[in-house]
């Protein structure tokens, strides 16, 4: 592997967060762990599936996300697999996404967890979130797609 593919390395997906949610803007933020977190990161052991970000005296939190601990990770530590963690973010980001979710009625939404040069990130989403309608169309479109994509091929 190159300097470059090595660079970004994916570690955890949260898939339904685009089937559940229009994602109107992007951030990258960096996250507070503890060792034995970190190590069960490199193992792959992350899930962000039921997690939320949350805001509170100026600063963002992940909730709910999943790090199952390794057997042997820490013997002085007694580790909780869904402890709330602060995320680390500019304060021109923070004071933005703040007024958004309180004022303009957005959401964030944890996105992607991946490594960066070494380090663990975590991508946010400024999102809105999705009628039952627009979840059909989009699952109509997706068919149609594949459809479409089977007929091309079998000629």
């Amino acid at each position: 592997m190159t300097k470059a593919e090595n660079s970004t390395r994916l570690i955890a997906e949260n898939r339904k967060a685009r089937f559940d949610y229009f994602i109107e803007q992007r951030y990258e933020a960096g996250l507070a762990l503890q060792g034995w977190e970190v190590k069960a990161m490199r193992a792959g052991r992350a899930q962000l599936k039921e997690a939320y970000v949350y805001l509170r005296g100026g600063e963002a939190f992940l909730i709910g996300a999943h790090l199952s601990p390794l057997a042997a990770a820490s013997t002085h530590v007694t580790p909780d697999p869904v402890r709330t963690r602060k995320l680390l973010l500019h304060r021109s980001e923070l004071q933005g996404l703040i007024g958004a979710v309180e004022r303009r009625g957005y959401t964030l939404v944890p996105l992607e967890l991946y490594w960066k040069d070494g380090r663990a990130k975590l991508q946010l989403g400024l999102a809105k979130g999705k009628k039952q309608h627009d979840k059909r169309a989009v699952e109509k479109d997706r068919d149609w797609q594949r459809d479409k994509a089977r007929l091309l091929r079998g000629r």
